[in-house]
C-alpha cells in the first residue's frame, strides 16, 4: 500500500511538474527559422500565423530566413537546436521533397525532428511576364514541344515544391524544357519580370499581387479545383494538362526531444492563431486553405507525403543530387 500510495504520488508530481513546464512556456523570445527567402509563401504565411501566436505567448516570435537548397539549410539549423522549443522550423512541402532529391542531407527528416503543426495549402499558379507571347497553359506546352530545351522554367530551388511542380507539369506534358533554379520565389518572380525566365509555377500568396497588378499573366492553378482569388484562372487540368496539380503547403517543427508538454502547447496556440477570423481571412485572401491537425496527424500527414514525393521523383527520372 506505501509503495501504491509512493508511485500515485510521483505520478502526480510529474503531471504537475509537466503542465508547469507547458505553463511557463514560452518565457523569452523564439527563434523562427523560415527555410526560404523573405516575400516567399512560407514566409508570408509563417509571419501571418505566428504573429498572432506571439499576442498569445506575451513573446517575440522572432523570424529568421535561411533559405537555400531547397529548404534543408534552414532546416539544418533546426535539426541542430536545442530541444526546447525556442528554436521553430517554419517550412514548406519541400520537407518532405528534399529526402528525395539530395542524396545526403545535415538530418534525418524523420528522426531529427517533431511535426507539430500544419498552416495551410495554397495552389502553385503558372505565371507569365504580362507581355508574353504565351496566353494560354497550352501556348507554353506548344511551344516547348516546338523547339525541345529552348523554354526556361524557373524554380525555387532544388527540392522546392515548386521544383516540384515544375517535374509534375513536365512529366505529364511530355516537354523537354530548361530548368533554371533561384534561392526563392521572390528571385524567380524578379527574373520573370526582366525576362529572363519564360515562366514560373509560383506560389499563389507570392505572386499575387503580381498578376493583380497586371506585371504578371497567370495561365494555370497546381488543384483539381479552382482558387477564389483567381477564379477565372483554370486548373491545369481545365487548361489542357491532365496530372500536373501539385498543391503546396507549409507547416511548422521542432527537434527531436522536445518535451511533449512544449509540442503540444504551441500546436494548441498555433491552431487558435489558425481558428482566429482575422488570420483566416488574411491567409484565405491570399489562396490559401487553413489545414488543421494535431501533432499525431500531422506527423502521418507528413510520412505519407514523403512516401508519395518519393514515388513521384523516382516516376520523373530524377536522381538524387
Amino acid at each position: 500500500m506505501a509503495y501504491l500510495r509512493r508511485a500515485v504520488g510521483f505520478l502526480i508530481g510529474a503531471a504537475c511538474a509537466a503542465g508547469a513546464l507547458a505553463q511557463g512556456y514560452p518565457s523569452k523570445p523564439v527563434h523562427a527559422i523560415i527555410s526560404f527567402t523573405p516575400g516567399s509563401s512560407t514566409d508570408i504565411v509563417g509571419r501571418v500565423v505566428m504573429q498572432k501566436v506571439s499576442e498569445y505567448w506575451g513573446q517575440p516570435v522572432v523570424a529568421d530566413n535561411r533559405a537555400g537548397a531547397g529548404g534543408s539549410i534552414g532546416t539544418a539549423v533546426v535539426a541542430r537546436a536545442a530541444p526546447d522549443g525556442y528554436t521553430l522550423l517554419i517550412d514548406s512541402s519541400a520537407h518532405s521533397v528534399t529526402p528525395s532529391i539530395y542524396a545526403t542531407l545535415p538530418y534525418d527528416t524523420l528522426k531529427d525532428f517533431i511535426d507539430v503543426v500544419p498552416f495551410a495549402q495554397q495552389p502553385n499558379v503558372l505565371v507569365v511576364n504580362s507581355a508574353s507571347p504565351y496566353k494560354t497553359l497550352m501556348d507554353v506546352v506548344n511551344a516547348a514541344k516546338a523547339k525541345p530545351g529552348a523554354l526556361n522554367i524557373g524554380h525555387a530551388g532544388v527540392g522546392s515544391g515548386t521544383h516540384l511542380n515544375t517535374e509534375r507539369f513536365i512529366a505529364a506534358s511530355g516537354i523537354k524544357v530548361t530548368e533554371v533554379p533561384f534561392k526563392g520565389t521572390p528571385e524567380v518572380i524578379t527574373a520573370l519580370l526582366s525576362n529572363s525566365v519564360d515562366c514560373y509555377w509560383a506560389p499563389i500568396s507570392a505572386a499575387l499581387s503580381a498578376i493583380k497588378g497586371g506585371k504578371l499573366r497567370a495561365l494555370a492553378v497546381s488543384t483539381s479545383k479552382r482558387n477564389p482569388t483567381l477564379p477565372d484562372v483554370p486548373t491545369t487540368g481545365e487548361a489542357g494538362v491532365k496530372g500536373a496539380d501539385s498543391p503546396l503547403w507549409f507547416g511548422l517543427w521542432v527537434a527531436a526531444g522536445t518535451p511533449p508538454e512544449i509540442v503540444h502547447k504551441i500546436s494548441a496556440d498555433v491552431r487558435k492563431a489558425l481558428a482566429d477570423p482575422a488570420v483566416k481571412e488574411r491567409l484565405q485572401s491570399l489562396g490559401n486553405d487553413v489545414m488543421d491537425m494535431s501533432p499525431e496527424e500531422f506527423a502521418r500527414f507528413v510520412r505519407e507525403e514523403l512516401e508519395g514525393y518519393a514515388r513521384v521523383i523516382k516516376a520523373a527520372g530524377i536522381k538524387p543530387q
